[in-house]
């Protein structure tokens, strides 16, 4: 008989919970921190569990708060802590799929061609993965930050190196106090950027079909259909609400110019889903622009990605399940593929809890908070809990007990789905009996 602890269901939080212990003891150590003494305990913790979680929420200005030691520490919890949640991410649904065959899979069907046995492979491919695109990423913003921007060579390379590690990991940390906010307009800085968190936030699976059948769209699982074309759907919408919305904003697009506030949009566009970067002021934006950034950062990233969220594929498959319904049709097809009922259930247990958690973190929030708005509110608790790592500036000033209820988020978000999904699969079971059925009415 399987020992409770060894279920992948209670491995991966342990493993994530023993991480977060032992960076929150590492940066409450006097070294991490520029100036005398270290860090209190709840800043270390909320610290660690963001930079673990590839969050990016900060209650400190990382810049500044931080000494180089401390930054080091940061960059090694991100990059182990995206690495870590992928590689975990993939191998559990690789691991569902071998266990049960085309009955039940992990999320929404997380489709792979890698074999579950060679774990070697697959750890391999998505290790030189994660390399070459942060070499890149890194050799862009380096190289411009030190041509450019008159950097010291080292500096340039440090600075490109982290910020590259918290772009593909959909981290969000910057060695700036503004975030990207100074680069505003520059194509080769916050294009590398916006392409390396798309890329990590498109999951393993995504990326490993698209370098096969890149030509071949026809050949596509439905996983990476739903992930692929569903997220240029929600680029192309968040682009516009940004451009429309912000346009003549004078706290956010309207002092730039048209080819700096095209720039602008698109990263913008790229963070909201999952990186956490920024470089227009949220605190200054349209209320209809925080309402979409709300829904965006809730719907988050691909399957065994470091995006969060309840997934693209989570939310398209909903939307298919209710077009089925209003049309009257028995099955939920897409791409001449019947979607099995187990995970149609899956999806709306994730959806709703989701639901649930964010706005019981919401009231939360306002409840130990005073003067806290039910928008801004909302936006802090969905940006925690899919691991987004945007704020309006609330974070910072948020008593000890409300961080907390972050933390806890930002924990839950990161592991909670992948955790329920697992469990669901793992313990599904055909019952030899049925009962009667009955219909309430809906509605």
């Amino acid at each position: 008989m399987r020992r409770p602890l060894q279920h992948p269901a209670r491995i991966v939080p342990l493993a994530f919970l023993c991480a977060i212990a032992v960076g929150t003891v590492l940066l409450m150590l006097p070294v991490t921190r520029e100036g005398p003494g270290g860090p209190s305990f709840v800043t270390a913790l909320f610290t660690a569990t963001s930079a673990i979680s590839v969050t990016g929420l900060t209650v400190v200005d990382t810049a500044t708060y931080w000494s180089d030691a401390g930054h080091v520490l940061i960059l090694v919890l991100a990059q182990l802590g995206g690495f870590g949640i992928m590689t975990l991410a993939t191998l559990l649904s690789l691991l569902v799929s071998q266990r049960l065959g085309l009955r039940s899979r992990l999320l929404a069907r997380a489709e792979s061609s890698l074999a579950l046995g060679d774990v070697r492979h697959v750890l391999g491919r998505i290790a030189l993965t994660m390399l070459i695109c942060e070499s890149v990423i890194a050799v862009f913003v380096a190289g411009r930050l030190w041509i450019h921007y008159d950097y010291p060579f080292g500096k340039a390379v440090w600075y490109g190196v982290f910020h590259a590690v918290q772009a593909f990991n959909n981290a969000g940390f910057a060695l700036y106090s503004d975030s990207m906010v100074r680069f505003v307009g520059d194509w080769w800085i916050c294009l590398p950027l916006s392409l390396g968190m798309l890329a990590g936030g498109i999951g393993f699976p995504v990326l490993f079909e698209l370098a096969r059948r890149l030509g071949r769209p026809g050949n596509w699982s439905t996983h990476t259909r739903l992930t692929v074309w569903g997220g240029l759907v929600l680029g192309l919408a968040g682009l516009l609400v940004f451009l429309t919305f912000e346009w003549t904003n004078p706290g956010t697009l309207g002092p730039l110019g048209t080819h700096e506030k095209l720039i602008a949009a698109i990263f913008q566009d790229a963070s909201t889903r999952a990186g956490g970067f920024n470089s227009l002021d949220y605190s200054a934006m349209n209320s209809e622009t925080i309402a979409v950034c709300i829904a965006l950062m809730f719907i988050g990233g691909g399957s065994a990605s470091t995006a969060g969220g309840i997934k693209i594929t989570t939310f398209f498959l909903l939307a298919f399940v209710i077009w089925a319904e209003i049309r009257g049709e028995p099955d939920v097809v897409i791409g001449r593929r019947r979607i099995a009922e187990t995970t149609q259930r899956q999806a709306i247990t994730i959806a709703l809890l989701g639901i649930a958690l964010v706005t019981g973190g919401a009231l939360l929030l306002i409840a130990l908070t005073d003067g806290v708005g039910l928008d801004t509110a909302v936006f802090e608790v969905t940006s925690a809990f899919a691991t987004v790592g945007l704020s309006t500036g609330l974070t910072p000033t948020l008593p000890d007990s409300a961080q907390i209820v972050l933390v806890v988020l930002m924990f839950i978000g990161r592991v909670g789905t992948i955790v329920v999904a697992s469990a669901i699969a793992l313990n599904a079971r055909t019952r030899l009996y049925r009962y009667p059925e009955e219909r309430p009415i809906v509605g």
